[in-house]
Order: C-alpha cells, then sequence, then structure tokens
C-alpha cells in the first residue's frame, strides 16, 4: 500500500520519468581518439589499454567503494567527425561481470582511423550523450583522448566551454608517444584550452608501455572522485595557442576565420 507521501509523489508531473532514473556514482563517457595521426601500433596499444583498465581488480574496486557501488558508461570514436556505429550504449557497471562485458565489446571492434582531428566535435557529441539517458550521477565526465590539437570543426575552448556549463567535467589523456614540435607540448595544450570543470586533470603518456596504467588510473581518478596529485595536473604550465592545430591548417583557418589574418 501506498504511503501518502508515495501517493503524492506519485501524482507529480515528471514523477514517472524521474523514477526511472537510475542512481549511479558517475555517468562516464569515453572519448576516443581515432584520427590519422593515429598510427596503427598506437590504436592498437589505445584499445588494448582501455580493454584492459576496465578489466583491472582495481579499477572495479574503485567502482563498488562508490556511494552506490556503479557506474554507468558510454564509449565512441572520433576524427574530424563522429560516427554513430562507433558508439557503445551506456551500460552499468557494477562489477567484474560487467566490466569484462565491456571491454569485451571494445576489444571485438575493428580498429580504423580517419581524417581529422575535432576535439570540439568529440565534447559535443559527447555533452549531448548524456541527456535522457535513464541515470542519475553524482557527476558527469566525459574523458578525452587524443594525440594531437583541434584542427577540424568549431573551435575548442568554446566547446568545452558550453559542456562544463552543463555540469560536465572534462578529463584528457594526452598521447604524446610520437609528439609533434609544430605544436608544443600536447598535455599543456590540453590543460589549458580542452580539460575543465572541477576536479579536472590531464595525464600525459609518453612510452607504449605506460598507456595501460595511465589508462587505469586516470579511470580509477574519474570514477572515486578523488582529487588527483598536483604533479599530474600541468594547469599551471605556459599559456597555450589554443588555435594552433587550426593555424597549421591555413586553407582552413582563411574560410573560416579571415579575421585573423588581419
Amino acid at each position: 500500500m501506498l504511503t501518502t507521501l508515495a501517493l503524492l509523489m506519485s501524482l507529480m508531473p515528471g514523477a514517472e520519468l524521474a523514477a526511472a532514473d537510475q542512481e549511479v556514482d558517475v555517468e562516464l563517457v569515453l572519448a576516443v581518439d581515432v584520427s590519422g595521426s593515429m598510427d596503427l601500433e598506437e590504436a592498437q596499444v589505445q584499445r588494448a589499454g582501455y580493454v584492459d583498465a576496465l578489466r583491472h581488480p582495481d579499477f572495479i574496486n574503485a567502482v563498488r567503494d562508490g556511494l552506490t557501488g556503479r557506474i554507468a558508461i558510454s564509449y565512441f570514436e572520433w576524427a574530424g567527425t563522429i560516427r554513430d556505429n562507433s558508439l557503445v550504449p551506456w551500460q552499468i557497471i557494477s562489477g567484474p561481470e560487467d566490466a569484462d562485458a565491456f571491454a569485451a565489446q571494445l576489444e571485438a571492434r575493428p580498429i580504423a582511423t580517419r581524417r581529422g582531428t575535432s576535439i570540439s566535435g568529440a565534447i559535443a557529441y559527447g555533452a549531448q550523450l548524456f541527456d535522457a539517458n535513464g541515470y542519475t550521477g553524482l557527476r558527469r565526465v566525459i574523458d578525452v583522448s587524443g594525440d594531437g590539437p583541434n584542427n577540424f570543426g568549431p573551435p575548442v575552448t568554446p566547446a568545452r566551454d558550453a559542456a562544463t556549463a552543463l555540469g560536465i567535467i572534462i578529463n584528457g589523456l594526452a598521447i604524446m608517444i610520437r609528439p609533434s614540435a609544430a605544436y608544443g607540448s600536447l598535455d599543456n595544450y590540453y590543460a589549458n584550452c580542452v580539460i575543465g570543470g572541477p576536479g579536472a586533470f590531464v595525464l600525459p603518456v609518453q612510452e607504449p608501455e605506460d598507456f595501460a596504467i595511465a589508462i587505469r588510473r586516470k579511470l580509477i581518478l574519474e570514477v572515486s572522485g578523488a582529487e588527483p596529485p598536483a604533479r599530474i595536473i600541468p594547469a599551471a604550465g605556459e599559456p597555450a595557442d589554443c588555435l594552433i592545430g587550426e593555424k597549421l591548417r591555413p586553407s582552413y583557418m582563411e574560410r573560416f576565420y579571415p579575421e585573423l589574418d588581419r
């Protein structure tokens, strides 16, 4: 028999929708770079890093130690554009079986790269995945991995600011296995131009063998909500040019931002 309070709540507009939302500790979107600057080796190392991290006992223990003991997670791959068929829909992870099932879906995916690097597009696409996803998390996080600056689509900082204005946290994994001198320090670029929100951080990866460890460390921090050590947040580094990727593509800048040449 319904209590008076429960009966009143059931009659309130939107009560049915609210009741359908499952509470989780974090709603986590993994946005993974498959742009053409990622060679096959880097793409394989990246994929294996996510698969290993999701199956690792430390990650699963971090999930279980949360307030609800479960997270909602989704995954997609991005380059200059995002293909909907790269999306792995939202799933609950609350233990090793869930984690293994999600990791198996990533493991089974073919590995292919595409042209362009649109971090702005990845952030915008990831942000809309939270809408009506059926979960209510204490935090909403987009986890962006990439090996270069934004060079396609809109500039990255407005996309970041629009997402963080919605209460979304953006963390980064700067892949620097084959760094380019053309745009300087990628982790500094991510710190200044990509990440945002309370406690946001970026982790650099400079060696293939460090990839799995870095991803696992990042996922544990995101799931636990723990404050990352200051040494992995290069936010106090030198200012970065948030349009450096676009400036390396003169034809793009001349077409969309002619005022920059004045």
